[in-house]
């Protein structure tokens, strides 16, 4: 099992972005999540690996309390956020999730137009003062997913007529327009080619000069690909989190080295 007080004197208090203590996730009598504990470090993209329904799509949306709005589900323990407490009763999960923006496995834009999907967040947050401060912040985020020129001369368009790779690049030009702190990607190139998904790949690379990326994948390459972290989960356990070399050339778990090598999954 990872042994977190072993792992956390490697890194310094200003390295750590997220911080989870023996959380415990049931949905009604099922316990989904087991005594998780780990240190999720800024600018660096942390991969969630293993089976279908090993829990880590479950703990990902602990990060942001997506999980708040199923009514069977119960969350204990603690998740810091840059040392606060997402679930302390002051927190406001909308506020919070405006730090910790989200992108979804199926590309989900707005039924509105291009611009006004990446407006909409920094609209309800009240983040631009008028239309120039909007208009500079839509354009930013489109750039920063690699979208902008693309889509420059038709911002008025639906969103829902782009191709499946660049509603997904609008997705996260969405998420990244209220300037979150952590952003969270749930199998974000499941639903996509191999050129789109090569395409958001060099986009998360991009990112994580800025944010704390959370991916979470089913694809053991697109880890090796993308992450400088890898956490293996396994019957809702956090088996093994390190570097993602060591990881995938030597796990320290015998589970670890079963998935990895195919013999589990």
């Amino acid at each position: 099992m990872y042994d977190i007080n072993r792992a956390e004197s490697a890194v310094t208090q200003q390295d750590i972005k997220i911080s989870a203590r023996n959380v415990q996730v049931y949905y009604g009598d099922t316990h989904a999540i087991k005594d998780v504990n780990v240190e999720i470090l800024d600018k660096t993209v942390t991969a969630f690996i293993g089976p279908s329904g090993c829990g880590k799509s479950t703990f990902l949306r602990c990060i942001n309390r997506m999980n708040d709005s199923i009514d069977i589900a119960r969350i204990e323990g603690q998740i810091r956020l840059d040392g606060q407490d997402i679930y302390d009763r002051k927190v406001d999960p909308v506020q919070l999730r405006a730090r910790v923006g989200m992108v979804f496995q199926k590309p989900n834009p707005f039924p509105k137009s291009i611009y006004d999907n990446v407006a909409y967040g920094p609209k309800i947050h009240g983040l631009a003062r008028n239309k120039a401060e909007l208009d500079e912040i839509v354009e930013k985020s489109l750039r920063g997913s690699a979208l902008w020129n693309e889509v420059k001369d038709r911002l008025l368009e639906p969103g829902t007529g782009l191709s499946g790779g660049q509603q997904q690049r609008l997705c996260i030009a969405r998420a990244v327009a209220t300037a979150p702190e952590v952003l969270l990607m749930d199998e974000p190139c499941s639903a996509l080619d191999p050129i789109a998904t090569g395409q958001v790949e060099e986009l998360i690379e991009q990112l994580r000069s800025q944010f704390s990326v959370v991916i979470v994948t089913h694809s053991m390459q697109q880890a090796a690909r993308v992450s400088q972290k890898t956490a293996f989960f396994h019957l809702g356990n956090l088996v093994e989190y390190g570097e993602t070399d060591d990881i995938f050339t030597k796990p320290q778990d015998s589970r670890t080295e079963s998935y990895i090598s195919g013999r589990i999954g």
